[in-house]
């Protein structure tokens, strides 16, 4: 019997990506290979529950909501997501995969709509993102997101964006300031005069719920 480590499972409003606003049901799992200076859900490298399948099928079908979205921590970094994945879209869920860009998301089930975080030098982990993920993006469903602290990881941004076309590849791409980040009128001002298909990505459930708020 198949099972996962678990964090926390919840319902909440999607606050961030292209489906921002949105009533989602959220899996976070347990456990990550990276240490990002910013991290917001460090209380996720360690601990968790065992849970089967089954388990987490009978906690989601409680919120009669059929979007889904498995975050972490790093999803991929327990195997056994791969076939969870697959068997939530067999069950009529829309699956959001949000992942950290350290492990291939080749494996993942293809109904399954990505968020794929590149991480930027100001995360303390830009030499561990896995660029061959930016070749299996499907742009009809698939996003990018920078995760940004400043204006140099905005120029980061920028380049990966123009060196790999992900304005070719992705669907969106969504350029996310750091929470009370000082830079984050320099960082708007600097998209909007960019010219590029990107969206500013605002954390919208921090300012409902404050930054350390949990389960929510």
């Amino acid at each position: 019997m198949m099972d996962l480590r678990v964090t926390e499972i919840f319902l909440s409003i999607q606050g961030e990506s292209s489906h921002v606003g949105r009533p989602c049901a959220f899996i976070r799992l347990t456990g990550c290979p990276m240490r990002c200076v910013w991290c917001d859900s460090e209380y996720t490298f360690t601990g968790g529950t065992r849970m089967t399948f089954e388990q987490i099928f009978k906690e989601i079908e409680k919120y009669n909501c059929k979007l889904v979205e498995i975050t972490g921590g790093e999803p991929l970094a327990q195997k056994n997501v791969f076939p969870f994945i697959s068997e939530l879209c067999d069950r009529g869920y829309e699956v959001l995969l949000e992942t950290g860009g350290y492990f291939s998301i080749e494996k993942v089930d293809k109904r399954a709509k990505i968020i794929l975080d590149v991480k930027c030098p100001g995360s303390g982990e830009s030499e561990r993102n896995y660029w061959q993920n930016l070749y299996l993006l499907d742009k009809s469903k698939d996003e990018v997101k920078f995760v940004v602290a400043d204006l140099a990881d905005w120029e980061f941004a920028k380049k990966v964006i123009e060196d790999y076309s992900l304005q070719d590849r992705a669907k969106e791409i969504l350029i996310s300031p750091v929470w009370g980040a000082s830079s984050l009128l320099e960082i708007a001002r600097a998209v909007a005069e960019s010219g590029l298909k990107v969206r500013l990505n605002l954390q919208i459930h921090k300012y409902i719920w404050g930054a350390d708020a949990r389960g929510v």
